[in-house]
Order: structure tokens, then sequence, then C-alpha cells
């Protein structure tokens, strides 16, 4: 590849910074086990921080962004009637990284983008056996519209109704995992 030794090393101590992979010293680098017990770990404090970063993009948001939110919106509704994982995917990619803009908390989006990379791989990974898309994104849409509209209450609300299915999700893997 024509690629020197550091940029690979510092893509793989990031990797590691992020728990994706561990690396072994003298031995190599592995994957990063993916377990439910952690997964629900880090739901616990993703709840939290994604009450607080909802409420915050409701509050915050730009007229620009509430327009874009209210599109999202849409977007989700759109793939949950058909029932498209991959628009799905997409519109929850392009949302996250609006909601976490519109926070104007570069902590607070710096926190939520590692958790948001460890809760993607962990629904990869499972959301074809236990997951029901087309709930999870009429969830997203609502959270996404009460941003559009201001309401931080209304945000957070949805926001905990999406964490409890999530949350549900992960421990219904459990019985997917053999």
């Amino acid at each position: 590849l024509d690629i020197g030794r550091t940029p690979i090393r510092e893509a793989l101590q990031r990797l590691a910074r992020e728990r994706l992979v561990t690396i072994l010293p003298r031995r190599g680098i592995v994957v990063s086990e993916v377990n439910v017990k952690s997964q629900l770990r880090l739901l616990e404090v993703r709840r939290e921080l994604e009450r607080l970063i909802s409420r915050s993009a409701a509050r915050r948001a730009s007229t620009d962004e509430r327009k874009r939110f209210r599109r999202i919106a849409h977007d989700f509704q759109r793939s949950a009637r058909a029932n498209d994982d991959v628009a799905f995917m997409r519109t929850d990619r392009e949302f996250n990284s609006l909601q976490s803009a519109a926070t104007r908390n570069e902590f607070a989006a710096g926190a939520m983008a590692l958790m948001h990379g460890l809760s993607r791989r962990f629904w990869y990974i499972h959301y074809k056996q236990a997951a029901d898309m087309p709930l999870t994104a009429k969830l997203h849409a609502d959270i996404a519209s009460a941003i559009a509209d201001r309401d931080e209450a209304r945000a957070a609300e949805a926001t905990d109704r999406l964490l409890d299915v999530i949350e549900k999700f992960t421990r219904d893997s459990l019985s997917t995992d053999v």
C-alpha cells in the first residue's frame, strides 16, 4: 500500500482507544469482544448522554438544522414503512451527526461518537435476528420531530422510549448468541 508504519500504528491505537480492537503486546491485535453485559453497561451511560444531547439539540438547533431534522424524521418514517434497513442506517448516521452538531457541546458529541461506534457494531451483528427495525426507525423519527419542534421534554421522553427498545433488543440478542 506504500504506507509507513506510523499512520498504521496511529490508526490501530485509535481503534484501541475506541475499544474496537485489543492490542496484545508482542503478540498481535484482536478485534474486541462484543458481549451483552458490556453493551448493557454502555447503554446505562448512553441513556443519560442521549437525553442531554436530545434536549440540547432541541434548545440550540438552528433554523436550517430544524428543517433537516424534519426531513430526517420523514426519512425515518419512510424507511420504517418500507422496512428498509439500509435506508434506516444511512439516515441514522446523518441523524447522529446532525444531533451532535446541534448540541453545540463538543464534549457530549465526542463521548457520543465513541458510544455510537460501539452500539452500531453491536447492532450490525444482531439486528437481523433480534431487532424491530421499523419500530426503531419510528422512535428515531419521534426524536427528530421533537427536536425540530424545539420540544426539549418530548425529545428526552422519545429518547427514553428509544433506549428502552435498544435495551430490550440487547437483552433479546442473548438468545441469538450461540
